[in-house]
């Protein structure tokens, strides 16, 4: 399905954004937090408290793409600790989604679906 190759790309670039901004907060010691902005023309995405040097993506390869962050909070928490606490991210086009998330000590990856019951 075309669909879900374009959210299973768009969600391994997250996990490999989200740790390379995590990566980034634990080094220099910064609070980095990533939130999805839909609202926002310009940016689909901010990561925000990195150094104005350090540029990471804001927008999605497909424009199609939703982010919503489980939990309520609206923002994933990166850093400074190395112990962030369990995080999930939910893309979706349509119909189709896709977790990115982490245990808050294993990189952020994308998630195997939930097992139906029988």
């Amino acid at each position: 399905d075309g669909t879900q190759d374009r959210l299973e790309r768009e969600a391994a670039r997250l996990g490999t954004l989200l740790e390379t901004a995590r990566a980034e907060a634990r080094a220099a010691a910064l609070p980095v937090v990533w939130r999805p902005t839909p609202e926002s023309a310009q940016h689909q995405f901010r990561f925000l408290g990195l150094p104005a040097s350090r540029q990471l993506p804001t927008r999605w390869l497909d424009p199609e793409v939703v982010a919503q962050v489980e939990g309520g909070r609206g923002t994933l928490v990166l850093g400074p600790e190395p112990l962030i606490g369990a995080q999930r991210v939910q893309l979706r086009i349509g119909e189709q989604a896709i977790t990115v998330g982490t245990d808050g000590l294993q990189p952020f990856a994308v998630l195997a679906p939930a097992a139906s019951p029988p």
